[in-house]
């Protein structure tokens, strides 16, 4: 039987009873700590209770002003958040998440939270999956395990002109983590376009001991035709030739042979446990002139382990005349999320706000 402290949790041993400790941060309760939820005075609801006094939804939400950095969560460990809800007004990609294990000051998660939720264009889209969901209107929840040792610290960051109302609600336990639970981490990066002949990394300087989770990719096309035809690559240990290889894009996404509805002969849309096709942006004939696709793959049940260090590419192919192979210049951008021991390594730097602007 596999070990329970109440960190992992599953069906086969949800009655199990355990020591751990449930904690929940949210605006009616922001540092977590016991018996203090729903006591505020003031907030975003004050007025809307102003008959019923303190108790009744005074502070529900919090907003951000231009330019400001919000710390959302701030815990002591040891722990695990085990679920984040969240859902936020403004521009998804000016909204930017971050998370710190252990007093780095180097974050470990820094990423749009449009991106982090699957849902890069900006525009809702259902989705469906056992560590991603996003529901009606535009609620956003994970359940990525995240274990910390000594100190979790949570914030968020409005790169906008306009003021934000963010809503979120971050649910955790205080409990032992045991000595091989590695760190949570997802990376963004993002290139418009793609330079001719050359490949997209998705993450490379990773340095330490873990397994990678999972891939989210927004990918806007700039040609005609199939644009899926590469292949990803894990390179592990420094490898100059990957050890595993995709054998096209549409194929490591689970799906096949251009994710094409072979009745209707259009992009089919699906949004499964581990992987999913949620988000198809069709042309309008006006402004939305190129198709643009969401698409994710957890490494839930096979994830790819390494020991020392892992670079992820993954190359954009189309086809061109002659039955030969296209290289793209598409948009991209990805997150990659991966577990792994501590220290992180530098990020690569967020790109500034035009290049992270959808247009």
């Amino acid at each position: 039987m596999v070990p329970f402290n109440g960190l992992n949790m599953s069906l086969g041993n949800l009655a199990r009873l355990s020591d751990a400790e449930s904690r929940s941060i949210s605006p009616e309760n922001m540092d977590g700590a016991r018996s203090s939820g729903g006591r505020a005075t003031q907030g975003t609801g004050a007025e809307c209770a102003r008959d019923l006094g303190v108790g009744w939804k005074i502070s529900p939400s919090v907003r951000i002003a231009p330019g400001e950095t919000l710390t959302i969560a701030d815990v002591a460990g040891p722990g695990a958040v085990q679920q984040i809800w969240m859902t936020a007004t403004g521009n998804w990609r000016y909204s930017i998440l971050r998370i710190y294990w252990d007093g780095q000051e180097q974050p470990s998660v820094e990423c749009p939270v449009g991106d982090f939720f699957a849902c890069g264009w900006g525009r809702y889209a259902p989705v469906n999956s056992l560590a991603v969901c996003v529901n009606p209107g535009s609620a956003f929840s994970c359940y990525w395990q995240m274990p910390f040792r000594r100190h979790c610290r949570m914030t968020f960051s409005n790169i906008a002109d306009d003021p934000m109302v963010l809503y979120y609600q971050i649910n955790y336990t205080l409990t032992d983590v045991p000595e091989d639970a590695a760190y949570f981490h997802a990376q963004f990066r993002r290139v418009n376009p793609l330079p001719y002949k050359e490949t997209y990394t998705l993450l490379d300087g990773v340095n330490g001991q873990g397994h990678y989770a999972g891939t989210y990719l927004a990918w806007g096309v700039n040609n005609r035709g199939w644009w899926g035809e590469g292949e990803i690559k894990f390179y592990l240990e420094g490898e100059e030739w990957p050890t595993i290889c995709g054998t096209g894009t549409e194929d490591y996404f689970c799906g096949s042979y251009n994710f094409e509805n072979q009745v209707t002969h259009e992009y089919e849309s699906f949004s499964t446990a581990y992987s999913g096709l949620p988000q198809i942006i069709r042309p309008d004939g006006v402004y939305d002139s190129q198709m643009r696709f969401g698409m994710y793959r957890w490494h839930i049940m096979d994830p790819i382990r390494f020991r020392s260090s892992l670079r992820v590419t993954i190359q954009a192919l189309g086809w061109r005349s002659g039955h030969r192979y296209l290289p793209l210049q598409d948009d991209i951008a990805s997150v990659a999320y991966w577990y792994q021991t501590l220290p992180t390594a530098p990020f690569p730097a967020l790109p500034d706000r035009d290049y992270l602007e959808i247009i």
